[in-house]
């Protein structure tokens, strides 16, 4: 399915978004290598549930516009965020945020505390846990990007670490695949994947906020799969002990793309968390 419905112009850039329901308004970012397809078993059913969501594109990915010489780090990304929330008129919000855009949510909650009511993170990247040794590995292989290597053999080194998303491999194959590659089947895609996303795999975005995380006051609930082979459980331990009165929850019996293998589980978790009057302090 086609999660996003329509684009608008933030800050002279094209985002691709989609902007449905009534009631709360809950903002999902998603994670790299990924765009917001990884949110359409999730999305729909949360909107069902009673909440207005907001979903995009990070810039530089996905549908949103790819632009040559511009900053798509995690910084620029958490400011045009706030800018995106002015255009639709939304001053408060939850976020749900995933992986790489779970440090743009940290970023966006200490930055404007006033504008975040919940923080739902899920297997995210913090303080010095990333780029993963996998990714690691393959910047220091490809200093210069992958605009000369072939497309059959991109797809193959994306489809290795795509597999390690999820705890059953089997889930990562046919349309479900095809989907995460299709933003990057071209020598435009390949660029793009570079410059805009593994180029930012840089943890000096999370580091240098993590002394300030005991400053976050508004209820966090951290969700994690208990089988993350790129961000494994220890870094959510860690994460939730450097947040006052954050939330663990594990899920068993999967991995870093949650969605793609428990979605109605991170339906519930989002409908108990934004729905519930107060924070709960901690279960397993």
């Amino acid at each position: 399915m086609t999660l996003l419905t329509d684009n608008l112009v933030v800050d002279g850039v094209r985002l691709a978004y989609r902007d449905r329901g009534r009631g709360e308004p809950v903002v999902f970012i998603h994670g790299t290598p990924s765009h917001s397809h990884e949110w359409r078993d999730v999305v729909p059913s949360v909107e069902e549930a009673g909440f207005r969501t907001l979903t995009y594109d990070l810039l530089g990915y996905g549908l949103s516009e790819r632009p040559v010489n511009r900053d798509t780090s995690v910084a620029a990304q958490t400011d045009l965020l706030g800018r995106l929330l002015d255009a639709l008129g939304v001053d408060r919000v939850g976020i749900v945020a995933h992986d790489i855009g779970g440090a743009i949510a940290q970023r966006f909650a200490l930055a404007h505390p006033g504008r975040v009511r919940r923080l739902m993170i899920i297997d995210s990247v913090s303080h010095d846990s990333w780029p993963s040794p996998t990714w690691r590995k393959i910047i220091e292989e490809h200093p210069d990007g992958f605009a000369n290597m072939p497309q059959d053999a991109f797809d193959a080194l994306l489809t290795r670490q795509l597999e390690m998303t999820v705890a059953d491999e089997t889930l990562m194959a046919g349309d479900v695949l095809r989907a995460y590659l299709a933003p990057h089947r071209s020598p435009l895609g390949r660029v793009s994947f570079f410059e805009h996303q593994v180029r930012h795999y840089d943890s000096r975005y999370t580091e240098e906020i993590a002394d300030r995380l005991g400053h976050l006051t508004m209820p966090v609930r951290i969700v994690w799969g208990e089988e993350d082979r790129w961000q494994p459980l220890h870094h959510a331990k860690r994460l939730a002990g450097a947040i006052p009165h954050a939330e663990l929850v594990v899920v068993p019996g999967t991995g870093h793309f949650l969605m793609e293998e428990a979605p109605e589980r991170v339906v519930r978790e989002i409908d108990d968390f934004f729905g519930s009057p107060s924070p709960v302090t901690a279960r397993g």
